[in-house]
């Protein structure tokens, strides 16, 4: 039998680089390898990793210089954040964004070749898990472990969860080794030119072209109505917000011409209780005349 490695953290490495259909099958025989040591429960207790965590684990593996890019960039943006303006950080946000996006399709790519789908929910969780290894120290050593059980999400601002997120605390400050895709094996075969086979690669290749070149002329043609449509809407908000403020400047009057009626409205109901006081009273003194006149004719 050959040598066991010597720690869990061997082990870990080696079944966190399996594909993932493998992971549990050769995490369970491995267990029972150990049987009788003290390995063995804790090789046993290594969690099988999500999908978006095994194509991270895959992604440092198999382009490890994508991932010591991202790694790279974020060390430089959380150096100078302090010192930057507001407008270098968004300049600099976005081409986090760009490289983030641009490795999250590498690895869905890599996970195909692997024989492993990447939906677009799973896509966002690596994006996610990319991101705050740049904007999160803790993360970054996380991802560059290649042992990740879970994704990471965090804004910088909260610490994330990565001793949950990683399949033994040791794996922090471990970096997986780069391992490139093996090749099949090739056959020690003298090359024969072969014109004919030739021609059908040039043929298959000029066809190649002018299928993409047709797809990016479509999604061209895509873009600009989308980005034509997008503009409208975005004429037709600045608009409709320019009326609402109009509106809203309206109401204010309103509401200010109201108060001054409700104040008027207020003073004239006292005037009014004034006068049917004094109606009242003239009444009175009036009835009082007549009844005098009367009791002096009657005399």
């Amino acid at each position: 039998m050959a040598e066991l490695p010597r720690d869990v953290l061997s082990i870990a490495d080696e079944l966190y680089g399996l594909p993932l259909p493998e992971f549990t099958p050769a995490r369970d025989a491995r267990a029972k390898e150990l049987k009788g040591t003290d390995l063995a429960g804790q090789v046993k207790a290594l969690r099988k990793p999500s999908t978006a965590a095994w194509v991270v684990n895959l992604l440092v593996r198999r382009e490890a210089a994508q991932v010591d890019q991202v790694l790279a960039v974020g060390t430089a943006l959380r150096e100078a954040q302090a010192s930057m303006s507001g407008d270098e950080l968004r300049a600099l946000t976005r081409q986090r964004r760009q490289l983030t996006a641009a490795v999250t399709t590498q690895a869905r790519r890599t996970a195909r070749e692997e024989g492993t789908r990447v939906t677009d929910a799973v896509a966002d969780q690596v994006e996610a898990t990319l991101t705050a290894a740049m904007v999160d120290e803790q993360c970054a050593l996380a991802v560059r472990s290649g042992m990740l059980v879970a994704a990471l999400a965090t804004t910088g601002l909260d610490p994330a969860d990565v001793a949950g997120a990683v399949a033994v605390p040791e794996a922090l400050g471990f970096t997986a080794p780069a391992r490139a895709a093996e090749p099949p094996p090739r056959p020690d075969l003298k090359v024969v030119p072969d014109p004919e086979a030739d021609r059908k690669a040039v043929e298959a290749a000029e066809e190649l072209l002018a299928a993409t070149e047709a797809d990016l002329a479509e999604a061209t043609g895509t873009h600009d109505e989308a980005r034509s449509a997008y503009d409208e809407l975005e004429a037709r908000g600045l608009q409709l917000q320019a009326e609402i403020d109009e509106l809203r400047g309206r109401i204010a009057e309103l509401e200010s011409a109201a108060e001054e009626v409700e104040d008027d409205l207020s003073e004239a109901e006292d005037a009014r209780t004034e006068a049917e006081d004094a109606v009242r009273e003239a009444t009175r003194a009036r009835d009082a005349a007549a009844a005098a006149l009367d009791r002096l004719r009657g005399a």
